[in-house]
């Protein structure tokens, strides 16, 4: 397509980049294991970079500033690309984010590290991002544990133009108090993790004073246990349905007889504490299923044992069973022999004679 076609730079791309259309549109490097680090002769002037399928590992600090390819300083204050907007660095192995690793960024309004296997990140990590508006993390914090979770906590705090933060296919069971404070949030995906429910602070923290609008929330795919603790989260529902474009998705996971019961269609008065019995029961349902193989151990034992019985008095049965049929013979031949008794015509009594 011309749209595509390959322009002749303002400065020439990176070794195994690609410039579209000029460095100012799009720079894409895809150089798999080769590239460990972050390409040094990015264009000055370049506003999209893309690194995707590389083994860049460890981004340390001032990744993307310091000197150009030529050895000489960047910009003042080690501004080597002031233009960029857009940076993905996608399914690049990273594991580690070190504080101030997007220093020299003043413009960056996306970033995008999904699909990372994120293991620590610093509270610095985003530190003068100033302009970040979207941050995509999907997929990318599920090795870290709650430490990683406790440092993004501190790493999104600054941010404060923050506007699309995408959480989705991490497992968290909660999501980080700071992202729910982001004053100028306008959509938070949280699909794909295990997330229980959302308590009333967190439900306080998605409202916004002084006009500005509430953030959008996706919640689907997540095991809501539908509990007495869960009432809250259904009448703030009900109520900003808009809030929440997948809640038609939302389903239950426990206790089991509400089990994939869509969450917006029950009533509450079904979510009762006393479900919290019910949902003992279910937790507990391992451990009886475990009660019940034992017994059924202990049972087979049992049976075991009285064939070795069995087995070991065999000859002692064998006599029994032989007096028994005996006996039984014995028994069967006396019936017979008074029923032939009985049924002799000669032993029938004669008539006695009539008087006179």
């Amino acid at each position: 397509a011309k749209g595509a076609a390959v322009s002749q730079p303002a400065a020439p791309c990176p070794f195994q980049c690609y410039c579209f259309g000029s460095p100012q549109l799009l720079l894409r490097c895809a150089s798999g294991a080769e590239l460990r680090q972050p390409p040094r002769d990015v264009p000055p002037d370049a506003r999209n970079l893309t690194i995707v399928g590389a083994n860049l590992t460890v981004l340390r600090a001032a990744a993307f500033a310091g000197e150009d390819a030529d050895g000489e300083e960047g910009a003042a204050g080690g501004v080597r690309l002031p233009f960029l907007t857009a940076l993905r660095l996608t399914h690049n192995n990273i594991e580690v984010v070190e504080d101030g690793a997007f220093d020299g960024l003043p413009s960056l309004a996306a970033l995008d590290l999904s699909h990372n296997p994120l293991r620590a990140l610093g509270a610095g990590a985003f530190r003068g991002l100033r302009a970040l508006s979207s941050l995509q993390l999907n997929h990318a914090l599920v090795r870290g544990g709650p430490a990683l979770l406790a440092a993004l906590n501190a790493a999104l705090a600054p941010l404060d133009e923050l506007r699309l933060l995408g959480l989705a296919g991490n497992a968290l069971s909660r999501l980080p108090p700071a992202a729910l404070l982001r004053p100028r949030l306008e959509q938070l995906d949280a699909r794909l993790n295990a997330l229980a429910g959302l308590g009333p602070d967190d439900l306080r923290a998605l409202e916004r004073d002084g006009g500005l609008p509430a953030p959008r929330l996706l919640l689907a795919d997540n095991p809501l246990r539908c509990g007495c603790a869960a009432r809250p989260l259904l009448a703030w529902l009900r109520n900003a349905t808009e809030r929440v474009p997948d809640a038609r998705r939302l389903r239950c996971a426990s206790p089991r007889q509400l089990q994939d019961r869509p969450f917006l269609d029950l009533d509450e008065a079904r979510l009762r504490c006393a479900d919290r019995d019910a949902e003992d029961v279910e937790l507990a349902g391992p451990e009886l299923e475990a009660s019940y193989v034992f017994f059924g151990l202990v049972l087979a034992l049992i049976g075991l044992i009285f064939l070795m019985v069995l087995y070991l008095n065999r000859r002692g049965i064998q006599r029994w069973m032989r007096n028994l049929r005996e006996a039984c013979r014995d028994q069967m031949e006396g019936y017979h022999y008074r029923y032939e008794q009985d049924a002799d015509p000669r032993r029938v009594p004669v008539p006695a004679a009539p008087a006179g």
